[in-house]
């Protein structure tokens, strides 16, 4: 398996879990800050999720990525039937979109760029899907420690990152 292939399985891995925990959960539970955690919501974490994922498919086209071009559909946020059906959709064209598939050079607008005549910075589709994976497991972090609020209970390493969880791991082999 290439890195390019390994990196769409990595994020589709994650979109999975993500359909998994929208499943687990109610909408109270995902539209709604936990007392004292404003504006912290499960659901606006994972329309921050899908809003990237929306930007980096939109741009590909073009070669042109613009994350800041974000969607913000507040229907993610508030529901987990929009949330779902978004996730489904980005899974598919993760699955099936061509451009992926080549060494494509992309071209990413900095943040905040404002005019600058040089605002895109050279990347690629194997950059943006790494930034895509580490993204998603930020906000997967954040949406953990939210949930806990509420009272849900959530795997230990859902959140973690891969290379924590191989840091963990070998610790606890050392210790053993």
């Amino acid at each position: 398996m290439n890195r390019r292939t390994a990196l769409i399985e990595i994020n589709l891995r994650w979109l999975r879990q993500a359909l998994e925990l929208l499943e687990r959960i109610d909408d109270h539970v995902y539209a709604t800050a936990p007392v004292g955690m404003a504006p912290h919501r499960a659901g606006g974490h994972l329309r921050h999720i899908v809003d990237f994922y929306r930007a980096f498919l939109d741009g590909l086209a073009e070669h042109r990525i613009d994350y800041d071009a974000r969607r913000r559909d507040t229907r993610v946020e508030r529901s987990r039937e929009a949330a779902a059906a978004a996730i489904r959709w980005i899974i598919r064209e993760l699955e099936a979109n061509a451009v992926l598939r080549a060494a494509a050079r992309v071209w990413v607008l900095m943040e905040d760029a404002g005019d600058a005549p040089d605002a895109y910075l050279e990347s690629s589709v194997v950059r943006e899907l790494q930034v895509l994976s580490s993204h998603t497991i930020h906000h997967f972090a954040l949406i953990a420690v939210t949930l806990r609020g509420h009272g849900v209970e959530m795997d230990a390493d859902f959140g973690m990152a891969p290379s924590t969880l191989r840091f963990l791991a070998a610790k606890a082999a050392e210790a053993a």
